[in-house]
């Protein structure tokens, strides 16, 4: 049986704010033909600089990932990335309108919504996978991080998280196909520390955040008057700790909702490769930095 490469019937937009830069505006999915890949196009820059998303292409790691080429870049790419990876879109262009993909409520959910709407078109190209032959892997023990792929008939995944918290010890999140992204990983949201928000909102670094975009965990005692200020500078009427240490901003999706996310992170940032994988990947403390350094490792494997 073949697997052709597939693109979107028709274009799409999602509109909305960048997390860090706070910027509006509005991506939009374009079809694009067999063997394309995914591309962003800056369309707010003179020349429209079009940007591969490529492992070769990371420019930073921090809060997200960031590609760059051609004289431009674009920020918080792996939600997106996720959502194409999840619902198998090989070939897409992506117009882009501002440095940052827009944050929505901090999941693939949204991209994945649109992407679905668009409907999908199956092309006569045949999908290039990327098959795992022998066990690969990178580990930093004194971080207690380890990632591994091995071989597997189809993608699978297993992500382990542990911050050592009593309010966000360790956490499993599995995928067995990816068929079940959509429910299962896609509506994950990002997540923070209180310490960690408050780092942000003083160094002027999430001028798009709001109390939707994440959720918060609070692993330390927290005033009445921290949490009105917290309100206030997110505009809510009044915040409160939950008995289970989580922000009442929102209701968490799934006990696990940290973890799953972590697995969506994985699944973006590996997206770069350019190339959907067959094999199975077990990932213990995942970041964006860990995440790509693999990714690196993979592809030099491939090519050696």
């Amino acid at each position: 049986m073949s697997d052709k490469q597939k693109t979107i019937k028709n274009p799409v937009s999602v509109k909305g704010s960048g997390l860090h830069t706070g910027q509006n505006g509005t991506l939009t999915f374009r079809p694009a033909p067999g063997n394309h890949g995914i591309k962003f196009k800056r369309v707010d820059l003179e020349g429209q600089p079009v940007i591969e998303a490529n492992i070769d292409h990371v420019i930073s790691t921090e809060r997200g990932t960031t590609i760059g080429a051609n004289g431009a870049r674009v920020f918080t790419i792996e939600h997106v990335l996720a959502a194409l990876t999840g619902l198998g879109i090989d070939n897409v262009l992506i117009d882009l309108d501002m440095e940052e993909i827009p944050i929505q409520d901090g999941s693939a959910k949204y991209f994945v919504e649109a992407l679905q709407k668009a409907g999908t078109h199956e092309q006569e190209a045949e999908k290039d996978y990327i098959i795992i032959r022998e066990p690969i892997s990178l580990e930093i023990p004194e971080k207690k991080i380890r990632i591994l792929l091995e071989p597997a008939e189809q993608f699978s995944a297993c992500v382990v998280i542990n911050f050592e918290t009593r309010v966000l010890g360790e956490q499993v999140a599995r995928l067995q196909r990816m068929e079940d992204f959509p429910e299962e990983i896609a509506p994950c949201r990002t997540f923070v520390f209180l310490h960690e928000l408050e780092f942000l909102l003083n160094n002027d670094l999430i001028k798009g955040g709001d109390l939707n975009n994440a959720i918060v965990f609070i692993n330390r005692r927290v005033s009445q008057k921290e949490l009105d200020r917290l309100a206030e500078l997110f505009d809510k009427p009044k915040v409160k700790v939950k008995p289970e240490g989580v922000l009442n901003n929102l209701d968490l999706y799934f006990e696990n909702e940290p973890a799953r996310h972590k697995l969506l992170d994985v699944i973006g940032d590996l997206a770069l490769l350019g190339r959907p994988i067959k094999g199975h990947l077990t990932a213990y403390r995942p970041g964006h930095h860990i995440n790509t350094e693999f990714a690196k490792i993979i592809k030099k494997q491939l090519n050696d």
